[in-house]
């Protein structure tokens, strides 16, 4: 299942216009919150499809029978492009447990990269609802290496996937390496990417234009 946010008339299109313009940009307050926003709207529409119960309220007048959710996703983002989208997940989703994973492009000096993963904090997984968030889901080859290892250190329900924009190519991909069962949320989808694996309009880097540009090593 593949959710475009940007399919129907919503916020989520203004937000990520903002996201992709050059001179907005510059404001890296207004980039931080346009992901945050995404993740909150993310989080809500997660919401409506995963299982609830009913628990008796005690209210000051009597008693009331309310829905709540039946257990609280495990929530994980990819290091540190993904900590803005994560919080606005985490601002809906406020008791759930979290996961932070380091994985990143290790450059070759031939121009090609390799995924390295070199950091992992996680709860356990076994029978979780797994959430995992990355601002651009281009090559699709880190989240897929994500989702594998997380694969192999427990067995979650299910997995969700929020993106706040996504390529053709890297969805495909996904796909591919992680089967249909991995649920894709996006903020929008592009259709191309370059050579070297950035998305196409896209918006960039979105790790440096929320906490600044890096040392590559």
């Amino acid at each position: 299942m593949v959710v475009n946010l940007s399919e129907s008339h919503s916020l989520v299109s203004n937000w990520v216009s903002e996201l992709r313009d050059i001179d907005i940009q510059k404001n890296r307050l207004r980039f931080r919150r346009n992901l945050e926003r995404i993740g909150e709207i993310a989080a809500y529409e997660i919401s409506k499809i995963l299982p609830y119960g009913e628990v008796d309220v005690q209210t000051p007048l009597g008693i009331h029978a309310s829905k709540v959710l039946k257990e609280q996703p495990v929530l994980a983002t990819i290091l540190r492009a993904g900590l803005p989208l994560h919080n606005g997940m985490l601002n809906y989703f406020d008791k759930a447990d979290n996961a932070f994973i380091s994985a990143y492009r290790k450059h070759k000096r031939d121009g090609s990269f390799e995924i390295s993963l070199d950091y992992m904090s996680c709860p356990s997984l076994d029978n979780k609802i797994l959430i995992i968030s990355d601002p651009m889901l281009a090559t699709g080859a880190s989240l897929a290496k994500t989702i594998q290892y997380l694969n192999g250190i427990g067995n979650p329900s299910c997995i969700y996937v929020v993106c706040a924009i996504a390529s053709t190519v890297g969805i495909e991909y996904l796909k591919r390496e992680c089967g249909d069962d991995v649920k894709i949320w996006c903020g929008d989808i592009d259709e191309e990417i370059t050579g070297k694996g950035y998305i196409v309009p896209g918006l960039g880097d979105a790790g440096d234009l929320a906490y600044g540009t890096k040392i590559q090593y």
